[in-house]
């Protein structure tokens, strides 16, 4: 009786696991297109090719769509859980929880063998070396996490904490200026600043506000000039005062219609850069003297609307110079230089290289920190 039992209920999940498949290729094949499953016998069987069939696979399934956003509203009614991407804080304020998870695991991550502390010394200084070799400059922009910054916007608990809530970054960052490596310390400038009423990062969103990436901007300029790696040239921008609303990326991540119902989207405040030659929006140079590298903090107001008002623009509005740029999203441990390396014609005329990485890529950047060759 129980053997038959445990047959019966075996048998019964095979068929959940591949009624789901059965389904899906059957809606496919009704609306005229090629079940996606083929795919999977039509390419070589390494880790991208499946990463990226197993998420495409996740994204089409017809079971998952249809019934996620049930499940998600059933989960935050009962549970108050917004998820695995959002966290929600206090007074509408939103946070990413693996930049919150980051703040909280144990670090370097026992369950690797090779320290992360150690890679990412390695790495960057290898960068340095590259670029050095070459007469260029490296400044590194390592940007706070959204909770390093407001901690007690998340919860009250750290009102009674006398340290700063980014301990092991702190370290992280003393072992890479002891390396030689010159950085702007943005924490350091934004705990001064968060006690000011004007906020630093968007209440909904993962990303700093228009006037903590200016701060950025400025402070960045600051620090070229000092250090005289490349002069402030002669190019007058104009600035021009732009608003529009939006919902922010984490709100969005919560993926529940009548949650975000709820709240009002953000009004957001930025200057659009122009060129005054033209009167268009400011240009990237490819044959400027400073390259900028980093990820979505780049991304946000320069590339998303309004465009042309992110942190590169107010850059080269206050170098009075355009600048160059490669932006990827979530990438700027590893793959930003990946792609430089395949663009490595955007290092000739270069004197400076800014690499801009958010906080949390010290643990859970794409790929690691891989030492990567410039070619």
């Amino acid at each position: 009786m129980e053997k038959t039992y445990k047959y019966l209920l075996s048998m019964v999940f095979v068929l959940i696991i591949c009624t789901e498949g059965i389904l899906q290729s059957v809606i496919e094949a009704a609306d005229g297109e090629r079940p996606f499953i083929i795919e999977l016998f039509l390419q070589n069987p390494n880790r991208t090719n499946l990463r990226t069939f197993e998420n495409e696979l996740e994204n089409r399934s017809y079971l998952s769509n249809k019934t996620q956003p049930f499940m998600r509203s059933l989960q935050y009614t009962v549970l108050k859980d917004t998820g695995d991407k959002a966290l929600m804080g206090k007074d509408g304020w939103f946070f990413y929880k693996p930049g919150v998870r980051y703040l909280i695991e144990p670090w370097p991550s026992k369950s690797r063998q090779v320290s992360e502390h150690d890679n990412i010394i390695s790495a960057i200084t290898d960068f340095r070396d590259q670029l050095n070799s070459r007469g260029i400059q490296l400044l590194l922009l390592p940007t706070p996490g959204k909770a390093s910054v407001y901690p007690e916007m998340l919860t009250s608990r750290t009102e009674k904490e006398h340290n700063p809530v980014y301990a092991q970054t702190r370290k992280i960052l003393n072992d890479i200026q002891a390396a030689g490596i010159e950085l702007i310390d943005l924490f350091s400038l934004y705990q001064q600043e968060s006690v000011r009423h004007e906020p630093l990062y968007l209440k909904q969103d993962t990303h700093w506000s228009t006037y903590g990436m200016q701060l950025a901007a400025q402070h960045t300029s600051e620090r070229l000039i000092a250090l005289e790696w490349v002069n402030r040239k002669t190019k007058d921008y104009t600035l021009k005062p732009v608003a529009f609303s939006r919902y922010g990326d984490v709100l969005r991540m919560i993926k529940l219609p009548t949650f975000e119902r709820q709240y009002e989207p953000e009004l957001l405040k930025c200057t659009q850069v122009i060129d005054p030659s033209n009167g268009l929006p400011y240009q990237d140079d490819p044959l400027s003297e400073i390259l900028v590298i980093g990820d979505s903090f780049l991304r946000i107001y320069e590339r998303d609307e309004p465009g042309s008002a992110g942190f590169v623009s107010h850059l080269a509005y206050e170098m009075k110079t355009p600048v160059t740029s490669i932006i990827n999203d979530g990438g700027a441990s590893t793959l930003v230089r990946q792609e430089l390396s395949r663009k490595s014609n955007l290092l000739q005329n270069k004197k400076v290289v800014i690499w801009e990485f958010v906080e949390r890529d010290l643990l859970y950047g794409i790929e690691g920190w891989k030492k990567i060759a410039m070619r």
